[in-house]
This record gives structure tokens, C-alpha cells and sequence, in this order.
């Protein structure tokens, strides 16, 4: 009687958790010598992108294959 239960109790814990997606760890981001860090202020716009700082224009989202998310303005 205790092997239904706990076959029972396995498969309900394995549908609650079949969608639960972890997602690695961001590299933490440090700013370049002198210049003072600026936190997003709107979350990542999608995978790959990366907070990132550029020398002319500031910090913004920047991904390798699509380049600035929002261009510049």
C-alpha cells in the first residue's frame, strides 16, 4: 500500500516541476576605470543580451549577433 503512495507523490512532484527552467548564472559586469556604473532600467530585452558599457555613448543592452537593442538616442 505504501508503493502507490509514494509512486503517486514522485510523479505529482515530477509534473509540478517539468516546468522549471534554470537559467545560468550572469556574469557580473564591472564598469572600466573612472567611469561610475549605471543600472538598466528595463530588463533584458531577450536571450543573449548583455549590460554592457560602449566608450561614445553609455551603457545599454548589447547582444554579438544584433548588436544595440533601441539603437542609440
Amino acid at each position: 500500500m505504501r508503493l502507490p503512495v509514494l509512486a503517486l507523490s514522485a510523479a505529482a512532484l515530477a509534473a509540478i516541476l517539468t516546468g522549471c527552467v534554470v537559467a545560468p548564472a550572469q556574469p557580473v559586469y564591472t564598469a572600466p576605470p573612472g567611469v561610475a556604473y549605471v543600472a538598466p532600467t528595463y530588463v533584458s530585452p531577450g536571450v543573449g543580451f548583455v549590460w554592457s558599457y560602449h566608450p561614445r555613448y553609455g551603457y545599454g543592452w548589447h547582444h554579438p549577433r544584433y548588436g544595440w537593442h533601441r539603437g542609440w538616442r
